[in-house]
């Protein structure tokens, strides 16, 4: 018999042993545009969704400057790109499933503006929460850009 999968909720309260630092390396050192010695948060699922929880109505963060939030408060050089990004959709998922939408997703963007098209409900879910809390989203080639976003950052 196959294993159960784990839900979004399950897979977000699972830290894994994380957050860890680790050292970066030479060879991840290029791929990270970092310098070997430098250090990396691998952050825990749960604070990518704590940072998300914080965005207030009407304002946006991105998946970057979650990214150096975790660094920060771990003192690390910066937070693992791969790892955060997936949290996040987890976080998003997670939310969904509880069905309170408490983790604001939509209001986290790629960087330059660019809507997540992985979240859940896709570019047109997000597109809709976003206008309805005020913001301007057009269209660019295959990706969905909020107008003006740099305007509208979180300062947590």
């Amino acid at each position: 018999m196959a294993a159960k999968r784990k839900s979004w909720q399950e897979k977000l309260e699972d830290s894994k042993g994380l957050p860890k630092i680790v050292k970066i390396n030479s060879k991840m050192a290029r791929r990270l545009k970092a310098k070997p010695g430098d250090t990396m948060v691998i952050p825990a699922p749960i604070e990518v969704d704590e940072i998300m929880k914080r965005v207030p109505k009407g304002k946006l963060i991105t998946i970057n400057e979650i990214r150096a939030k975790l660094a920060q408060k771990h003192r690390a050089t910066i937070a693992c790109p791969m790892t955060t990004g997936i949290f996040a959709r987890i976080a998003a998922e997670a939310s969904i499933e509880r069905g309170k939408e408490d983790t604001a997703y939509w209001r986290v963007l790629k960087s330059g503006g660019v809507i997540n098209e992985k979240f859940p409900g896709g570019i047109e879910k997000q597109k809709e929460l976003l206008e309805k809390e005020g913001h301007k989203v057009v269209q660019k080639g295959k990706k969905f850009i909020v107008v003006d976003y740099e305007k509208h950052l979180a300062s947590l």
